[in-house]
């Protein structure tokens, strides 16, 4: 066992069994490169990897290789989930070198830390020739390597990086429809998406398209959305037995998928589906929403309701294993109803992909299409696909599962409990919101120290009272909160959003660059202090932090808050129209300035009840606000002997109106 033997990361130990002396990232490793002048050997990735597993097999469990690592490199792994701070760098030094990045990530660094070179999955003859080429250049040729490590080191701190803008632009419509028809280039308006393979679906995409459609009225984006959220959901990215996404697909038709899934997609998902649903209704957004939320609490809660990370693309070795079915499997399990099944998810004898005759199971017609050419009734059809699907999945049960990578993330939580708040928000099921309760207490208990800073990762046999967490994990809980006090009018959340966005403003933000670093400023201090500004598969810390403090100005009226997230804004403005598709995030900002926000206020006895009135309209560009009592700023001089619901807008508020259709019209005329 190497000294990865201690870590409680799932990914870390995966490898504390290898002949590699590993090292866990920490002054141990980085101060014995320094005493003996080797160069590093950092390692990222994380438990639910694919290539990660391969590159492991091939190498780090080869004596042989092994050999040469441990002769001329401190060997470092790190968990990308637990240390983003640290993928960060050497992910930017990979795309910097490369032009592309991905995980495993393996980086070879000076003795104190900055990077030479760097890579992503190695063949174990490349690998091995690689190294050896490395050390000798090192030995041989120092004062090259430093003067690479310098010009990459600077390259690093300028990578991703905006500069500060003081003076306030207006934002007009016609900056929304630059962006707009950006984005349409892009458009693959036959599978959906955007580009071909591989497609990710990353959810706040879509959130911004839909909620751009809207506020602009463009059919053609409309359109888009609603192909691309049927496609998703009908293709073998989704998981059609036990519900839940995986991570992509391979290809371009959202069909055979890299089997892992993350925590962090199928939250964002929650929420994407049920906005849509709001906004459009259909029967197949419900259910999405509905089987991924069963998914997560059967397979990713732990018992007391924080949720873990992920689970792997591989059991047995073998990629997808858990997931695919030969037909005579079907067969054997559903006997007479088998032809039905196999027409409905297209599965066939020689297989529909590269497993000979496996099948990812997927879906290409609407139910109503597929009842018309069968001649059956589609009601007839669902309930024979609906226990055909138990018996696959009890059938399922039974086989060896994909390890569980059982971290619990604060970011990934925030998530998780603002999926189910918007979950909850379009559906009305008690059963979303009692959830979403658990997993606020399961934050606040775990995750939040009595000095009021959150924990990255729960550990539960640690009281740290020096926690370490990155901006991203104070964005999304802060997110979460706010969402949770919008369902519940319970300020205890909102207060406790508050404190977060003012310890993350402490910590975090540079007034001179006007954006705030990933990292806080009494953390460990890395060879460059990064920010995160493009959004991608979650969106960016930055556009988090900005909507966060649009929201908590106007909730507690409060100039402070207004101010940061407009700087922010301004510094990012000039990027949106030249790479909209990395700004998704911080583009529904700039449709909240463009548009407004509504902030509805309902007080009385029946404000619960005229909440959820109000959250069966799609309004995209509101905060709710109320209850019985209440002690924010609108909320002043509003309670009064009836329900009443108030509308307003840049500071001003319209009459009262007594019902939900009254308020609406207001937002109609206003």
């Amino acid at each position: 066992m190497n000294r990865l033997a201690n870590s409680t990361s799932p990914y870390l130990l995966q490898h504390a069994n290898n002949p590699v002396n590993w090292y866990p990232w920490g002054k141990e490793a980085l101060d014995k490169a320094k005493a003996e002048n080797k160069l590093i050997l950092v390692s990222i990735g994380y438990s639910a990897c694919h290539w990660c597993h391969v590159m492991e097999h091939e190498s780090f469990e080869d004596d042989a290789v092994a050999a040469v690592m441990n002769e001329y490199f401190v060997c470092i792994k790190v968990d990308r989930e637990e240390r983003p701070d640290v993928d960060q760098i050497y992910m930017s030094a990979v795309t910097l070198m490369s032009g592309r990045g991905g995980w495993p990530l393996n980086c070879i660094c000076l003795p104190d830390q900055r990077p030479i070179y760097g890579g992503t999955y190695f063949r174990k003859n490349d690998w091995t020739s690689l190294l050896f080429n490395l050390a000798d250049f090192y030995k041989q040729k120092p004062e090259e390597a430093e003067e690479y490590a310098v010009r990459l080191t600077e390259g690093i701190r300028q990578y991703e990086s905006i500069e500060f803008i003081a003076e306030q632009p207006e934002y007009t419509k016609a900056d929304l429809e630059l962006i707009g028809d950006n984005w349409k280039r892009y458009f693959d308006k036959y599978e959906g998406g955007t580009g071909s393979a591989p497609k990710f679906p990353q959810p706040y995409n879509w959130q911004l398209l839909m909620r751009y459609a809207h506020l602009m009225k463009d059919d053609e984006i409309a359109k888009q959305v609603k192909l691309t959220l049927h496609k998703m959901a009908y293709g073998g990215i989704y998981d059609h037995i036990g519900g839940g996404f995986a991570r992509y697909s391979v290809d371009g038709r959202w069909h055979v998928p890299h089997f892992e899934k993350m925590l962090y997609d199928n939250a964002q998902l929650i929420s994407l589906y049920a906005d849509a649903n709001t906004w459009s209704h259909d029967p197949l957004y419900e259910q999405v929403v509905d089987e991924i939320i069963e998914f997560s609490t059967r397979e990713l809660a732990s018992p007391d309701l924080g949720f873990y990370s992920a689970l792997d693309a591989d059991s047995e070795g073998v990629e997808g294993k858990f997931y695919i079915f030969t037909k005579a499997e079907i067969e054997q399990i559903l006997e007479k109803d088998a032809d039905l099944f196999c027409i409905y998810y297209h599965i066939t004898d020689d297989g529909n992909w590269e497993e000979e005759h496996s099948n990812v199971l997927f879906r290409r017609e609407t139910d109503e299409q597929l009842a018309k050419k069968l001649g059956l009734g589609v009601d007839d059809l669902l309930i024979q696909i609906k226990a055909s699907r138990k018996k696959v999945f009890e059938a399922r049960r039974y086989r060896i599962r994909p390890g569980l990578d059982n971290k619990i993330l604060a970011s990934w939580n925030g998530l998780m409990l603002k999926g189910l708040c918007n979950a909850y928000r379009a559906f009305d099921k008690p059963a979303y919101l009692e959830l979403a309760l658990k997993n606020a207490g399961f934050i606040v208990n775990n995750l939040l120290s009595q000095n009021g800073r959150l924990s990255r990762v729960y550990n539960s046999n640690t009281a740290d009272d020096s926690p370490v967490a990155f901006l991203d994990d104070y964005a999304n809980v802060i997110d979460a909160f706010i969402s949770l006090y919008e369902i519940t009018f319970d300020e205890t959340w909102l207060q406790q959003a508050k404190e977060l966005a003012d310890s993350a403003i402490a910590h975090y933000y540079d007034e001179q660059s006007g954006v705030f670093f990933y990292t806080a400023d009494d953390d460990e201090q890395l060879i460059a202090r990064k920010s995160e500004i493009m959004d991608g598969v979650t969106p960016a810390s930055n556009s988090v932090m900005a909507r966060n403090l649009k929201k908590l100005g106007l909730l507690f009226d409060e100039e402070r808050y207004a101010a940061v997230s407009a700087q922010l804004l301004r510094n990012i403005m000039p990027q949106l129209a030249k790479y909209s598709t990395a700004y998704s995030n911080w583009t529904i900002l700039l449709l909240e300035e463009v548009f407004g926000t509504y902030e509805i206020a309902i007080t009385g006895t029946e404000a619960e009840t005229m909440r959820k009135e109000m959250e069966n309209n799609y309004i995209p560009n509101k905060i709710m606000l109320g209850g019985t009592k209440g002690s924010l700023p609108l909320l002043q001089d509003k309670f009064g002997m009836s329900t009443q619901i108030f509308v307003c807008k840049d500071k001003t508020c319209g009459l009262p109106a007594n019902n939900t259709a009254a308020a609406l019209k207001q937002m109609a005329e206003a």
